[in-house]
């Protein structure tokens, strides 16, 4: 029977460990090396965290801060994707957790021999391990990833590795620690056929995926300003890590304006399917339409 996870440690709780608890709780964010942790406890006391960015921040600067020899020690702490070690049950447990939800420890033979296949290549050509982040990722993104990755130079693989290490850090830090409440949702709606703010469009908002409940989290109107007349649509705890969708209702917007609409409107509801990576962020997410198109872009 597996054990149930351990619930998320509040920020504040991190101010009063010893460098020992510290780096039990923390240290394993950095792939089979603590040091990370230990050197973050050493250079910033605990007692200055505020929140996950700035704690994961301090661990990256340590990473950025060694020598190459030392960034080539720490990629090559990490195992192979379905590699030996996963094969050997020899993963640490947030390895496991990660390349399980990839799909990897459900691997055809087929495939397996594919995943060796890219490993042993990419090593060959590199010098180090294939590196990615794929707690969200798909074995076929993977696959995808090998294929273009083995075009690089050496350097920008490098580069890539650390970088993919740093969003695997960042990952595992938001699954050990309850992040600060500052993030928040919001939205604007601009009518560019008549160069206005959309006033009086009905908004829906859903969660696909992450904590909390799925499915429709609220509905909302814009103002004048095309803003919702809320302010906020999501805050606090109810803001988390997750797929959401906006369905905007663009056709029945436009029809109260009089707009010249086909028989058919060409744009009834306009979904957007955004992710929320940074739960103690800013996201800004709008719509920009026409009765005929729309866009959008992540704001702040």
């Amino acid at each position: 029977m597996s054990s149930s996870p351990s619930p998320p440690l509040s920020l504040s709780s991190l101010s009063g460990l010893s460098e020992e608890s510290f780096v039990a709780a923390v240290g394993g964010v950095y792939e089979n090396s603590p040091w990370v942790a230990s050197a973050v406890f050493t250079n910033l006391k605990p007692l200055s965290i505020t929140s996950i960015a700035s704690l994961h921040a301090a661990m990256k600067e340590v990473v950025e801060t060694i020598e190459e020899k030392k960034k080539l020690e720490l990629i090559n702490s990490h195992p192979d994707l379905a590699g030996k070690a996963a094969l050997a049950d020899e993963l640490t447990e947030e390895s496991k957790e990660e390349q399980s939800k990839a799909g990897l420890n459900s691997l055809t033979k087929e495939e397996l021999e594919q995943f060796t296949k890219m490993n042993e290549k990419y090593k060959s050509k590199f010098g180090f391990v294939f590196i990615l982040a794929v707690r969200n990722a798909t074995k076929y993104t993977i696959l995808k990833s090998f294929e273009a990755r083995l075009k690089n130079t050496r350097m920008k693989e490098f580069e890539e590795c650390i970088t993919q290490i740093h969003k695997i850090a960042w990952m595992r830090l938001l699954t050990i620690l309850e992040p600060a409440d500052t993030g928040f949702l919001t939205c604007h709606v601009l009518d560019t056929a008549s160069g206005k703010p959309a006033n009086d469009m009905d908004i829906t908002l859903e969660r696909l995926s992450g904590t909390g409940p799925l499915g429709v989290i609220g509905s909302f109107v814009t103002n004048s300003d095309g803003r919702l007349t809320s302010g906020r649509a999501l805050t606090g705890k109810d803001f988390s890590v997750g797929i959401y969708k906006w369905t905007f209702e663009v056709g029945d917007y436009f029809a109260k304006e009089g707009a010249k609409l086909a028989g058919t409107p060409f744009l009834m509801s306009v979904p957007l399917v955004f992710g929320i990576d940074d739960p103690e962020d800013h996201y800004h997410v709008p719509l920009l339409c026409s009765p005929y198109g729309y866009s959008t872009y992540r704001g702040s």
